[in-house]
């Protein structure tokens, strides 16, 4: 049995990684699933590229697969955000037309975000397709033909299998780990084997305690349990938050190691400084997950990290004698020390 898998996909002035994305994933031999693409509002022409895309007018070049034609044209169906938050119907009609050969498109008035652009996306799917899973994919990323037959197969192990994960590897330097699930580590979630040579260290199936959004298979009936993403988080560790929700609720993640996904990680991220914006961004979302989460011991090993940081921090800007100013930084992180100490007498 293939149960049904809705496959989101997020855009945002992207379409070059996307549309390499969608090709991958319309060439899986997976047999049941649907794509949902989201698109926040993009400013590019992104949508019309898209739209060239599914009536085969765009050739996708990868070093990942070879095009090929004969899965196109892909039927696009398309909803503006308004159309989504009106109706009160089953907006997606069934025919008898092979449903893997669709793509729904949701086109954003305005840029959410991460995780409310995946919940819009997550909401459509659990109000309109009846999925028995969620798969959330990144833009950019490319998969494997077997990678969801693979993740399907993990969450059938136990009765009450949340999350599955992929095994990502770095989409530049295929030799190189991106994640192997969400583990523990000195009070924090952390992305198992990231940045690690593979060598077969993780190619058995384990438990893990959650896995990234990058490529990530989830349950149903979980996402109705614990919640979709949390928005306050914008970007940067809403998957770590979720991990840890549905951890509390005794639902098992699982790492499928033979699904495979290569990931080009912070493609959209510039390393401007040695303080930049996204680092202390990581770092308040870390601590915000900790705080809501974490135990007494859990928090002082995570102190223990954020002191080690900050030494890191002021000696490399002293070495670099840079101009950038690292009294933000600090200030940020004498509010996370108050803050997990505060909730470890509070709790």
């Amino acid at each position: 049995m293939n149960p049904p898998v809705t496959i989101i996909v997020l855009n945002w002035n992207g379409w070059k990684d996307t549309i390499e994305c969608l090709e991958s994933i319309y060439q899986i031999n997976y047999p049941n699933f649907k794509v949902v693409l989201v698109d926040n509002h993009s400013e590019n022409n992104s949508i019309q590229k898209i739209r060239e895309y599914c009536q085969g007018e765009l050739v996708v070049e990868s070093k990942f697969f070879n095009y090929t034609s004969k899965n196109k044209p892909i039927t696009l169906i398309e909803y503006s955000n308004d159309e989504i938050k009106d109706s009160e119907d089953n907006l997606y009609k069934k025919d008898d037309s092979d449903p893997c050969q669709k793509l729904i498109l949701i086109k954003n008035d305005e840029n959410y975000g991460f995780a409310e652009g995946n919940n819009i996306g997550i909401q459509f799917a659990l109000k309109n397709l009846n999925p028995s899973h969620i798969l959330l994919l990144n833009n950019d990323t490319i998969v494997d033909p077997k990678f969801l037959n693979e993740m399907v197969k993990a969450s059938k192990i136990y009765d009450k299998t949340g999350i599955v994960g992929a095994k990502l590897l770095n989409a530049y330097s295929t030799h190189i780990i991106d994640s192997t699930g969400h583990v523990l580590r000195w009070g924090r979630i952390v992305d198992r084997g990231h940045g690690e040579v593979d060598h077969g260290q993780y190619d058995q199936q384990d438990k893990i305690m959650g896995a990234m959004a990058a490529a990530v298979l989830y349950n149903k009936d979980m996402l109705l349990e614990i919640g979709l993403l949390d928005t306050s988080y914008v970007t940067l560790g809403e998957d770590a938050d979720l991990s840890w929700r549905a951890y509390n609720k005794d639902w098992k993640a699982i790492y499928a190691p033979k699904s495979i996904v290569y990931h080009k990680r912070g493609r959209s991220i510039t390393k401007k400084s040695v303080l930049p914006e996204m680092t202390i961004l990581s770092t308040k979302n870390t601590v915000e997950y900790v705080t809501r989460y974490g135990n007494s011991i859990q928090k002082l090993l995570f102190l223990i990290v954020l002191f080690k940081e900050g030494i890191f921090v002021l000696v490399g800007s002293l070495i670099s004698r840079n101009d950038v100013n690292t009294s933000g930084y600090f200030n940020m992180l004498l509010k996370s020390y108050l803050k997990i100490f505060k909730s470890m007498f509070t709790h």
